[in-house]
C-alpha cells in the first residue's frame, strides 16, 4: 500500500505561507488544501456570470446580482465587470462590507428600521453614490427622512411589496398611499419598487413556477403603472431570482433583475425544472465542498471529514459526490459524513479527496472564511467571504 504521505508535495509549511499571503495561482493544488474547503469552479463560475449578464443585457433588463448569495466582494466585482448595475444586499452589514471593497451601488432588501440601523444606513449613503433603501410604512419613511435631515444627505428609497407574504406593503391602494406619503418627504427620493416573489422561485416544474410568479408580480406591475397614472414617476421595479430569472425577464414593466443562486447554483434548484426538462440546468453547479476521506471502516463505507458543520442542513436532502454515481452521503455527526460505497461506480480508499455538490448554497457559503477559486485541479485564488456573519 503507498504512503499517504506523498499525496502531495507541498509542505503544510509552505501550504501555509501561500493561504496567509494570497499568492497561489501557479503554486497550490486542490490536494494541498486543507479540508473541509469551499471552492468555485471558474470556469462554471465564469460561465454562470456571463449567461446571466446576456440573457439581461438582450432582454432589456438591469442586473442586480444578490450579494447574500456569495458575500464576496471579488464575485460581486466579478459581475460588475460583466454589466451588471451593481449589488444586492438582504442585510446593512453585508452592504457595508460591499461598500468597504469598493462596491458603489448597492440596494439593501430589507427595511431599515430602529435607531442604530437608521444611522448606519445614512452614514453609508453619504460614503457611497447610489445607496437604496427599501421601506414598507409610514413611520419607517418619517424616521429616515428625520435622520437625512439631520445628516444632510438625500436617500434613494423604494417601496417594498408583499408579494410573498413576508416583509412589503400590500400592492394597489396601500402601496399609493405609502408612496405618496414618501413624495412628500423632501429629503426621500421615491426610486421604484421592490417586488421579490422568492416563494415562487423554487416551485417544481416551469409551467407551475411561471404561473406563481405570474400571481405575484402581477399585483406589482400593476401599481408601477397606477402610480404613474397619479403623476408619481416609478421607472424602477426590481425583482426576480434565479428560479424565475426567465420568467419575470419576459413581464413587461420589470426593469431589473435580482437573482443571486445563479452563480453557484444548488441541489434545491437543480431539481426546479427548466422549459424543457426535470432537471434546471440553465446554469452550471460552480460551488463544492472539497472533502477527505479519512476512515475506511470496512468495505461498505466510508467516512468524509466534511460532517454537519460543513454545510447548512436546512434541506431533506444530503449533498451528493460530483462524478461518482451510487455513493450515498449521510450525516454522521458535526465532523463526519459516512458515505455508502457499495454502489459506487468508482473505487473509493482513505485520503481521497472528493468534491461533494451542496444542498443549498446561500447558508453554506454562511460557514466558511474563504472561497478557494479552482481552475481544473489547480487553485488559482484565495477570496476572503468578506461580509460572512454580516446579519445585522
Amino acid at each position: 500500500m503507498a504512503s499517504l504521505l506523498q499525496t502531495t508535495s507541498r509542505t503544510w509549511a509552505e501550504v501555509e505561507q501561500m493561504l496567509a499571503s494570497g499568492d497561489v495561482q501557479g503554486k497550490l493544488a486542490k490536494e494541498d488544501l486543507p479540508t473541509p474547503a469551499l471552492c468555485v469552479d471558474l470556469d462554471a463560475l465564469n460561465g454562470n456570470i456571463q449567461r446571466m449578464a446576456t440573457y439581461a443585457r438582450d432582454h432589456g433588463r438591469a442586473l442586480r446580482p444578490h450579494g447574500k448569495s456569495h458575500k464576496c466582494s471579488q464575485i460581486a466585482h466579478l459581475t460588475l465587470q460583466a454589466g451588471a448595475a451593481g449589488a444586492c444586499s438582504a442585510k446593512l452589514g453585508e452592504a457595508e462590507a460591499f461598500a468597504a471593497a469598493g462596491i458603489d451601488s448597492i440596494l439593501v432588501t430589507t427595511p431599515m428600521v430602529g435607531r442604530h440601523r437608521i444611522e448606519r444606513a445614512v452614514r453609508l449613503a453619504s460614503r457611497i453614490s447610489d445607496l437604496i433603501l427599501v421601506l414598507d410604512h409610514a413611520q419607517n419613511a418619517d424616521d429616515l427622512n428625520a435622520a437625512a435631515a439631520a445628516a444632510g444627505v438625500q436617500l434613494h428609497v423604494a417601496l417594498d411589496l408583499n408579494v410573498t407574504n413576508r416583509t412589503g406593503v400590500a400592492p394597489g391602494a396601500d402601496a399609493i398611499a405609502l408612496a405618496e406619503h414618501v413624495a412628500r418627504l423632501p429629503h426621500l427620493t421615491l426610486k421604484g419598487i421592490q417586488a421579490y416573489a422568492g416563494h415562487a422561485s423554487h416551485v417544481i416544474g416551469f409551467a407551475e413556477r411561471a404561473a406563481s410568479s405570474l400571481e405575484a408580480m402581477a399585483p406589482a406591475i400593476a401599481t408601477r403603472r397606477a402610480l404613474e397614472a397619479k403623476g408619481i414617476p416609478c421607472p424602477w421595479l426590481s425583482g426576480a431570482s434565479t428560479g424565475t430569472y426567465n420568467i419575470d425577464g419576459e413581464m413587461d414593466g420589470l426593469t431589473e433583475l435580482q437573482p443571486g443562486s445563479y452563480l453557484f447554483m444548488d441541489l434545491d434548484y437543480d431539481r426546479i425544472g427548466g422549459p424543457t426538462g426535470d432537471r434546471f440546468d440553465d446554469f452550471a453547479n460552480s460551488l463544492t465542498v472539497l472533502s477527505t476521506v479519512y476512515s475506511m471502516p470496512g468495505r461498505e463505507q466510508a467516512i468524509l471529514d466534511a460532517g454537519l458543520k460543513a454545510f447548512a442542513t436546512d434541506m431533506p436532502f444530503p449533498p451528493v459526490v460530483k462524478g461518482i454515481e451510487g455513493a450515498v452521503y449521510s450525516f454522521a455527526g458535526d465532523e463526519h459524513a459516512r458515505l455508502d460505497v457499495r454502489r459506487s461506480s468508482l473505487p473509493v480508499a482513505l485520503g481521497d479527496r472528493l468534491e461533494l455538490v451542496i444542498p443549498h448554497c446561500d447558508p453554506t457559503v454562511n460557514l466558511y472564511d474563504r472561497i478557494f477559486a479552482t481552475r481544473g485541479q489547480q487553485v488559482e485564488a484565495v477570496w476572503r467571504i468578506d461580509a460572512r456573519g454580516m446579519s445585522t
